[in-house]
């Protein structure tokens, strides 16, 4: 079957979503009525797509393009290094989905989660395509397509393409899952980007960049922040990529892509992140660390919390 997605859709209530294999999602694009769906702390999503019958979310578009309609927000209630209101090991996800009863909240230490749960069961997305995603509900505050907001390790995301995303293709806000299979294609800004304290596990990714599609705030296949400032706030950003490849804009040498991409990954702001058997390819640069002497990104090397190991460059104008 195929369903229209009207405005901002919470699953709330502790209930859970079921979308058959098969199915078609399309999210509408104009006035009020620009669709997102949000998966609210103790909801549940089952969206179990097969190989040959994917479940597919795109936009009721008749000529679609990136941004026409808002994504997917997952929030769950595993740990998260942000606050809200005062209320630590609680977030706001970005975007302007949030709303009076705090459908847009992610995480604990609230009355509704007081406790926060590393393996929470936020439900399935599996063999699940997601195209055109990315609207701006807020000025220059794009969702992402799939947004991972605190959501723990008993949640299960394998096999998962993201085309065309306006913003990032994927974003992990805190959180421990475990994700598998993913595809990012042709994204505007980041395809990886993890912050807040994710300290999930993430193999088999696949990242295809368009030369001319790129971001002003610059586009790279991965952006690790601990937080936006680069405290020390725990849990630490620890996350762990594994077989991963990356293709960057420049097809050849001398097609360079647009001037707004920047690279391969950029790895700042106090992370942990680690980044194991993966490949960059055709990228402005390599593998770019903000890393200056004695800085807390310096010091997460030199422990070994942040690690490299077993990575291809090639084809890049500035490998590191």
């Amino acid at each position: 079957n195929t369903y229209i997605l009207k405005g901002l859709v919470y699953m709330v209530g502790n209930h859970t979503m079921i979308i058959e294999a098969g199915t078609t999602i399309k999210g509408s694009f104009s006035g009020s009525d620009v669709a997102a769906l949000v998966i609210t702390r103790g909801s549940k999503i089952n969206a179990q797509g097969t190989a040959s019958e994917p479940i597919i979310f795109t936009s009721a578009a008749p000529n679609p393009q990136s941004g026409d309609w808002g994504g997917i927000v997952i929030c769950g209630k595993a740990p998260v290094n942000t606050s809200f209101n005062g209320t630590a090991g609680l977030f706001q996800v970005e975007g302007g989905i949030d709303n009076a009863n705090g459908d847009g909240l992610a995480g604990s230490g609230d009355a509704a989660v007081p406790t926060a749960i590393p393996n929470d069961n936020s439900g399935t997305l599996s063999y699940v395509r997601i195209e055109y995603a990315g609207y701006a509900f807020q000025p220059d505050k794009e969702i992402n397509s799939l947004t991972l907001a605190a959501v723990g390790s008993g949640t299960t995301i394998d096999h998962v393409q993201v085309a065309y995303a306006k913003d990032d293709a994927y974003e992990w806000f805190g959180g421990t899952v475990n994700c598998k299979y993913l595809i990012a294609y042709k994204t505007q800004d980041d395809d990886f980007d993890t912050d807040n304290g994710y300290s999930g596990k993430v193999q088999f990714g696949l990242i295809i960049r368009d030369s001319l599609i790129a971001d002003i705030s610059n586009s790279e296949a991965f952006e690790s922040d601990n937080n936006a400032a680069g405290t020390a706030a725990t849990p630490k950003t620890s996350a762990i990529f594994s077989n991963i490849t990356a293709i960057g804009p420049r097809a050849t040498t001398s097609n360079v892509g647009s001037s707004l991409f920047r690279g391969g990954a950029h790895i700042r702001r106090n992370t942990g992140i680690s980044i194991f058997n993966s490949i960059f390819l055709g990228w402005p640069r390599g593998v770019e660390i903000d890393a200056t002497t004695g800085s807390s990104t310096a010091l997460n090397i030199e422990d070994s919390s942040l690690r490299l190991r077993n990575i291809t460059i090639a084809g890049c104008a500035t490998p590191t």
